[in-house]
């Protein structure tokens, strides 16, 4: 019997913390977070491609796992403010190590990707999808 997306969390729990700050957002909210405590349309200006949807469900997954703190204050509009835990601060240390390693070598993974690409490009066989990995012949 296969195991649910759940229990293998719960299982393993690098695989369920690194799930959630592994995710295509959550990064880029708890390092503008780490400034200071912001406002919900200051997060979205500062990550513009961000859906409101997207950046609202990122918010709230990165409170429950108790990264981030949220604060409604009643004025009308109500004004939210998020701000980063105790717990949340604690990630910054790794968070930030690997931050500086993608800055440092971006430009080199953006290289092999590059001839990745031309190489499957150029070894295609006519007509093939562009998916295709080509055929190479077994020595034995």
């Amino acid at each position: 019997m296969a195991a649910t997306r759940a229990e293998l969390q719960e299982l393993c729990p690098i695989r369920d913390v690194l799930d959630r700050i592994g995710d295509r957002w959550s990064v880029l909210v708890l390092k503008e977070l780490e400034g200071g405590t912001c406002r919900f349309t200051v997060l979205k200006r500062a990550i513009p491609d961000i859906s409101q949807r997207m950046l609202s469900q990122t918010v709230r997954h990165l409170e429950a796992d108790g990264l981030v703190s949220r604060t409604v204050y009643p004025t009308i509009p109500p004004r939210v403010d998020y701000a980063l835990t105790e717990l949340g601060r604690s990630l910054l240390v790794p968070l930030d190590g690997l931050v500086e390693w993608a800055l440092t070598h971006h430009a080199t993974i953006k290289q092999a990707r590059a001839t990745q690409a031309a190489t499957q490009a150029a070894t295609l066989m006519p007509g093939a999808p562009a998916t295709a990995r080509p055929m190479t012949a077994a020595v034995g």
